[in-house]
């Protein structure tokens, strides 16, 4: 029965805490997909190798910190990183066709922006649980996650700095090194980790060349183009298997899979929008194979 005034009925209290309910699960759904689940390892895997080769025995991998690490570079700072992006090119992104079904579009939540701002306090919160030896790197990458986007910098809209700038996927790695071993990590894995991360960025970016020239947007794909940002890529992923095999030379060829895989799909015609879909599965089975190859070292010399 209605009210005495004739009005519609109000809710029960199970019907509200019902709709509430809905409502955090689609919004705990969109930060899930906000994160882009496929790339979670993209920062996460850096911290999963430095930890293997980090570490000086088997007690040192699973500890507090390393556990702390890997959490934090798995969910939350993707929400922070893949966060600010949405926000500051939510015009940009009308004109991306990844985002149909893939990914989201931010639309002005401000549940989004406090869950993005949050991850951030939780990430500058662990300048208090690492070392100083580490504290550089963790800087750079919240620097350089935050700047990537958002301005004054805004440095994915300026060629050359939008590629160079991407060296923050290496830097959870480099901080975690730092952290486990107490020193920091060497240059040469460093600086062909960085290399690497370069040539990861823009050939990501390739299949956005036309929806970022349509909006206006200059990054060193749409400067390049399709044909010379292969080459530029292939260039880089072979400077990143040169530095790794001064290092070792097994890291060097496991890197140059990189390069032979890029070659495969340019030379096969096939459509760079579904290889782009490949690499999380790429780079994974490299970053297992780095943590394999660190632990037997580890435990058979």
């Amino acid at each position: 029965m209605g009210d005495a005034d004739g009005g519609a009925p109000e809710p029960s209290s199970g019907a509200a805490a019902t709709s509430i309910q809905a409502g955090v699960g689609a919004r705990a759904r969109y930060l899930l997909k906000l994160s882009r689940p496929r790339f979670w390892l993209y920062l996460a895997g850096p911290v999963v190798v430095a930890v293997a080769f980090g570490a000086g025995s088997v007690g040192d991998l699973f500890t507090p910190l390393s556990l702390g690490l890997f959490a934090y570079f798995l969910v939350p700072a993707n929400v922070l990183l893949y966060g600010i992006n949405d926000v500051f090119d939510a015009d940009v992104d009308e004109e991306n066709p990844k985002k149909e079904g893939r990914e989201v579009r931010f639309e002005g939540d401000r549940f989004v922006v406090a869950a993005v701002a949050l991850c951030g306090l939780v990430g500058l919160g662990l300048f208090a649980v690492v070392p100083p030896v580490a504290w550089g790197y963790l800087a750079g990458f919240f620097l350089l996650g935050v700047e990537y986007s958002a301005p004054p910098f805004r440095f994915k809209t300026t060629p050359l700095l939008d590629s160079v700038s991407n060296g923050l996927y290496v830097l959870p790695g480099a901080a975690t090194y730092a952290a486990i071993a107490g020193t920091p990590p060497p240059l040469l894995a460093l600086v062909g980790g960085w290399t690497w991360t370069m040539a990861m960025h823009t050939f990501s970016a390739i299949p956005d060349i036309e929806p970022d020239r349509r909006a206006g947007i200059e990054t060193t794909a749409t400067v390049f183009g399709h044909d010379w940002s292969f080459i530029y890529c292939g260039a880089l992923w072979l400077t990143a298997a040169g530095l790794f095999a001064a290092l070792d030379v097994r890291l060097g060829g496991l890197l140059l899979s990189y390069p032979i895989v890029l070659v495969g799909v340019y030379g096969s015609g096939i459509d760079v929008d579904r290889a782009y879909w490949w690499y999380p599965a790429l780079n994974t089975a490299v970053g297992g194979a780095l943590t394999m190859g660190a632990l037997w070292v580890m435990l058979y010399g």
